[in-house]
């Protein structure tokens, strides 16, 4: 079967807009997760960003995960796929583990911490915690959406 995609500018009002995010859920030894809390908003979250136009995924992990904490990564696997539906974004997300690096904060993180999985549930909002929730569940890849601030019902 042919498939064809086009690259027209016929685009109209109706042509959905997505920018694509990626995150590491990173997975210490002992089960703790790294978290960050963001400069511009204060909220706890994983580490991550918008994904550059030409780079693998698999690669925006790592360099988000190194910019924004200190800590290098390896991938391990896609653990979940989270969509905003308010603001049109698609959010990958890795479990990760730490292969080196020291904690830092960046120009987008005024703290960097290893949370347990209570602690997870208590700092971040529930559409930021059930991303790294997800990636502790061998059950994955998870597909979720959400307004912004709470899951929308499983279909």
């Amino acid at each position: 079967m042919l498939l064809y995609m086009s690259n027209s500018a016929r685009e109209t009002s109706s042509t959905p807009l997505h920018s694509v995010s990626v995150a590491g859920a990173v997975v210490r030894e002992d089960g703790r997760l790294l978290a960050i809390r963001r400069a511009d908003n204060g909220t706890w979250e994983l580490p991550g960003g918008v994904l550059e136009l030409a780079e693998a995924p698999e690669e925006g992990v790592v360099r988000e995960v190194w910019e924004e904490t200190g800590v290098r990564v390896e991938v391990d696997q896609l653990t979940g796929v989270y969509k905003n539906t308010t603001r049109g974004i698609v959010a990958l997300v890795f479990r990760c583990k730490p292969s080196g690096g020291v904690e830092r904060t960046s120009d987008e993180s005024t703290a960097v911490e290893w949370l347990t999985p209570d602690e997870v549930s208590e700092r971040m909002s529930e559409v930021y915690a059930v991303r790294l929730l997800d990636a502790l569940d061998e059950a994955g890849p998870h597909v979720r959406s959400h307004d912004g601030r709470q899951l929308n019902p499983a279909r």
